[in-house]
């Protein structure tokens, strides 16, 4: 296992469980985009617990590597679903920022999988 593989892991389930931890508080920030774009209120909560399954899963993954890859490939898809959201509601200048959430999990993924 390689420092640069612990230090993405750790950066990407911090991310993550941030960005989970900021939909269950309702962050301003976070919820009004959300409805911006028209993602049902009721969906928000299980937005928030998908995220922090996977970064508690990329934790996992440095003692089961295993789970750690279906974790950021789970992340990786979550936010690949957060962009076409953004580029469905139009607000293209949204776009980079479920992609700096999905780039330290794609980066987890393929160090573990060239291990």
């Amino acid at each position: 296992m390689s420092t640069a593989y612990v230090v993405v892991t750790v950066l990407g389930a911090v991310m993550a469980g941030f960005s989970a931890v900021s939909v269950f508080r309702e962050a301003e920030w976070v919820v009004k985009p959300l409805a911006d774009y028209g993602v049902p209120r009721a969906w928000w909560t299980w937005l928030g617990v998908a995220k922090a399954a996977g970064a508690l899963g990329l934790l996992a993954g440095l003692l089961v590597p295993l789970v750690g890859v279906l974790a950021g490939i789970g992340l990786v898809l979550y936010f690949t679903g957060a962009v076409v959201t953004v580029v469905r509601a139009r607000w293209f200048t949204h776009v980079p920022f479920p992609l700096l959430y999905a780039a330290p999990a794609a980066a987890s993924v393929i160090l573990a999988l060239t291990a």
